[in-house]
């Protein structure tokens, strides 16, 4: 059985529900865009999809609400951020299972979501978390094996002993394992394979190690 000291969870789709991350990407973004070039909401909503897709989710521009912001002439983020803060939600078995490994384990965020909309959707359970690391906001990159050895690094914990779960095949599963670390993905949809459908099978998993 290895000896794991740090569990490091991603953020969206792992911890945290979309909702948030829904409101301001698919509502306020696409709304605001409406009002200010006078056209109706579902035609800026073509629009605003269009633009983020000519981008894709490879690149760094996709994730930053900033950029957004400045390429629709859209003003400062801010107040829309605060805005869609009452969206912000939590799987079910999140606060059972992070008070579960609390004291056991260290426990950190390792997220591609920079820090202006991870640290909102994080505000309710930040108390149980070491470290919250954004590999936009950290590296200005997204979650490569060298944000994970980074993570290793600044944690001051061997790859061996972390292990990291969240819901992305590439960037959470395929690249952390490139760094050495143990990891399990999450898939809540179908649990395909190997994959965990809930955070309420990691006690079990990490048993198994």
């Amino acid at each position: 059985m290895k000896q794991i000291e740090l569990i490091s969870f991603d953020a969206e789709g792992t911890l945290v529900t979309p909702d948030f991350s829904q409101a301001i990407w698919h509502e306020t973004i696409p709304a605001l865009y409406a009002r200010k070039n006078n056209l109706e909401p579902a035609r800026a909503k073509e629009i605003v999809a269009g633009e983020y897709a000519k981008v894709g989710d490879q690149r760094l521009e996709w994730y930053d609400v900033g950029y957004w912001f400045e390429y629709f002439h859209l003003g400062s983020p801010e107040p829309a951020i605060k805005s869609c803060v009452p969206k912000v939600g939590y799987y079910p078995e999140v606060k059972e299972v992070l008070s579960s490994l609390e004291g056991r384990y260290k426990l950190v965020v390792s997220s591609g979501t920079p820090l202006e909309l991870l640290e909102p959707q994080l505000e309710s359970i930040k108390s149980y978390f070491a470290a919250i690391f954004s590999s936009i906001s950290l590296c200005k990159g997204l979650k490569t094996p060298q944000f994970y050895a980074h993570v290793s690094e600044l944690t001051g914990v061997s790859p061996e002993r972390i292990v990291h779960v969240g819901d992305s095949w590439q960037f959470d599963y395929l690249n952390s394992r490139q760094a050495g670390i143990n990891v399990f993905h999450l898939d809540r949809k179908r649990g395909s394979g190997d994959s965990l459908t809930s955070l309420l099978e990691l006690e079990t998993r990490l048993a198994q190690l």
